[in-house]
């Protein structure tokens, strides 16, 4: 499956449901909007999707929410997946410790963590963060690595933190993702801080700086702690090289987190033929377009939004 643009569709992130324990203030609810009548993807329609689209060339698959571990049928959902080379998912870490047990089949987690002090966490996301760092344990026991823990750095919270985010990934099967806010909220009382600074201090102190091509993220390595910038705001190297189809909680297909313009109704796609279900995957990767990319203006090139937003 290619676009418009050329790029190979690689990667699904299926949102598996709308519910959360948390309130993180700077939550993006992976770009959905709320339907007026509820309605959570089933396991037959995930399974359907994906294996539609592992048969068209996609290797990876990453779950996210809401929160998806509190999805009931969580390891039926696993179990329904045909084999990608890569199974992970984006979690709290709030229920980890309990569900663990259901994670069979999953190669690894990502678990937002933007700091262990707990009453900054409690003011960021109104939860605990003892079950987050009991999750993370867990997670590493069972072999759920490299856990990836993710870090929103947000200015004058918790980016004085990162020094201790580092220490703690330190020679542990762990990678420290630090991430530009992508603030959705009008009116937030929450700044993002400048990653672009706080990427040239890392890189002063780095013992291997690496650079990952497809989204143009560097890496650093850090006295035994692995470091990773992630910047999507106004990236076009991250959406140039964008090769992910979202799957929302309601059974849409969402080509890009920041549109809602271009979505495609899949609901009810595990009751049709495999190529009528093709066609309807298909209809949302030609309608897939870079959020941010260069245009040309007298010769030049700048960094524009999509003229379709």
């Amino acid at each position: 499956m290619i676009d418009s643009f050329h790029r190979p569709i690689k990667s699904l992130r299926i949102s598996l449901t709308r519910k959360c324990n948390l309130k993180c203030l700077y939550c993006h609810e992976e770009g959905e909007l709320r339907s007026a009548q509820p309605y959570e993807i089933s396991v037959a329609e995930i399974a359907k999707i994906a294996r539609i689209c592992h048969h068209e060339g996609v290797t990876k698959v990453k779950f996210s929410g809401g929160e998806p571990l509190l999805r009931k049928d969580l390891s039926e959902v696993i179990k329904a997946l045909p084999p990608f080379k890569d199974v992970s998912m984006t979690t709290n870490g709030q229920l980890l410790e309990e569900r663990i047990g259901d994670l069979k089949g999953l190669d690894r987690v990502n678990v937002s963590v933007d700091t262990f002090n707990p009453a900054t966490y409690k003011r960021l996301t109104g939860g605990d963060i003892e079950n987050v760092v009991r999750g993370l344990d867990a997670a590493l026991e069972a072999g759920l690595t490299p856990v990836k823990i993710n870090m929103v750095v947000i200015d004058g919270i918790n980016d004085h933190e990162i020094g201790d985010m580092i220490r703690y990934v330190r020679g542990k099967e762990m990678v420290l993702q630090l991430i530009e806010l992508m603030d959705f909220k009008e009116h937030s009382e929450l700044r993002a801080s400048n990653l672009r600074v706080i990427e040239s201090t890392l890189e002063g102190l780095s013992d291997k700086t690496t650079t990952n091509t497809l989204h143009n993220r560097k890496k650093f390595k850090i006295n035994d702690a692995e470091i990773e910038i992630v910047r999507p705001v106004d990236n076009t190297e991250f959406c140039m090289n964008c090769n992910r189809l979202r799957v929302t909680s309601d059974a849409k297909l969402k080509p890009c987190l920041l549109r809602n313009d271009n979505i495609v109704d899949a609901r009810g796609i595990d009751q049709v033929s495999d190529a009528h279900a093709l066609e309807i995957i298909m209809k949302a990767v030609r309608r897939r377009e870079p959020y941010y990319r260069p245009r040309p203006i007298d010769g030049a090139y700048s960094r524009r939004k999509a003229d379709t937003y």
